[in-house]
């Protein structure tokens, strides 16, 4: 239980460091739940994917743990199945789940999601580096998520087809 603590308080520190402010304060608030992410040129740690899961914690409940327990659904890359992240992920209330291995169907739709996002945003904009396109991410997912149509969401975008369902009673 000591190095989950130790591991929370790491991740809250470099949180705080990648905002820009002093170890030890609360990092600022963002409004969107999906506002949070993790891109490098190299490979991803999993100390990195600890810091998201935090990061996505806060985001979406302005809080470091969850009201109840939320499944953080990933494939089965070593960063994501290391004993030390799947510790982690209980203490800000999040539950480890993994997609099956050799699993076609949620691979693919990862794939579908690449594809669509490297089409729509990342090969129409100049991109001269690595460095470049990473500082685009954010401005790119926002768009995908506030603005994008999407065929199975009858041409809405993501948030405009979840803002739709929340004025729909359930008829039972």
């Amino acid at each position: 239980m000591k190095r989950i603590a130790e591991a929370l308080e790491v991740a809250r520190s470099r949180l705080a460091q990648r905002v820009g402010e002093a170890p030890g304060r609360r990092p600022p608030r963002y409004s969107k739940a999906d506002d949070a992410f993790v891109a490098a040129t190299s490979g991803i740690s999993g100390g990195m994917i600890r810091d998201l899961m935090l990061e996505c914690v806060e985001n979406r409940f302005g809080s470091d743990h969850a009201p109840h327990r939320v499944e953080w659904l990933s494939d089965n890359g070593s960063c994501f199945t290391a004993k030390e992240t799947v510790a982690f992920a209980a203490d800000p209330g999040l539950i480890s789940r993994f997609t099956p291995v050799r699993s076609p169907e949620s691979n693919g739709m990862a794939e579908a999601f690449v594809k669509t996002f490297k089409r729509d945003y990342v090969f129409v904009h100049d991109r001269p580096d690595a460095r470049t396109v990473l500082s685009r991410l954010a401005a790119w997912f926002e768009d995908y998520n506030e603005s994008h149509p999407h065929k199975g969401l009858r041409m809405k975008s993501p948030r405009e087809f979840i803002r739709s369902l929340e004025n729909v009673r359930c008829p039972v």
